[in-house]
């Protein structure tokens, strides 16, 4: 069984309490840095001082950004797909 601990994270200066995986804790700790430096981001660049507007841009970022990542993620598994047929092409032709 993994191990759970007990944790704190504040987010947009709103504190969480979350049990998480011992492994995980590290990489939910950076999230949490990286959303609270996209909010500073844009409360400086565009003024904005409402909380829910700031998680709001903070979620269409990193929404846009998936996205992306898994449309380049496709592409790129379409040109291995590709790469792969060529190999066994080439694998029948010389055997």
């Amino acid at each position: 069984m993994k191990e759970e601990i007990s944790i704190k994270v504040n987010i947009a200066d709103v504190v969480y309490p979350l049990k998480v995986l011992v492994e995980d804790e590290q990489n939910i700790r950076k999230a949490a840095k990286l959303i609270n430096d996209k909010i500073r981001t844009y409360r400086d660049d565009y003024q904005l001082a409402d909380k829910s507007n700031l998680l709001s841009m903070v979620a269409l970022q990193f929404a846009v950004e998936i996205v992306q990542f898994n449309e380049k993620k496709w592409i790129e598994d379409i040109n291995i797909s590709a790469d792969i047929a060529e190999i066994a092409q080439l694998l029948d032709e010389n055997i």
